[in-house]
């Protein structure tokens, strides 16, 4: 079970509070896991990722042990702490401004 941590803005759109679990099979990617989100809650397509084109959203971040994940390959294995469910996945919306 893979936990992930949504920011407030996503939590209200699927109506969750606290931590969003999700199944993913392993081996656990990015592709792989932004896919089982988006399946489980089809309001959150287009959010994090175009829906077109599937390539991160310029604003949002994902860290995960203490590491942004967000230039990785989609298709990298994610760390083996979040695979297992010790650590969760941070899906960040980053804020910009001047």
């Amino acid at each position: 079970m893979i936990r992930v941590v949504l920011p407030a803005h996503l939590k209200t759109l699927i109506h969750l509070q606290g931590e969003l679990e999700v199944d993913v099979a392993a081996p656990v990617t990015l592709t792989s896991l932004l896919d089982a989100i988006e399946a489980r809650h089809p309001v959150l397509v287009g959010t994090m990722r175009d829906a077109r084109t599937r390539q991160r959203r310029a604003f949002v971040r994902f860290f995960a042990c203490e590491r942004d994940l967000s230039h990785e390959p989609p298709d990298a294995r994610l760390p083996r702490e979040v695979e297992v469910g010790r650590e969760p996945f941070y899906v960040v919306g980053a804020m910009a401004g001047g």
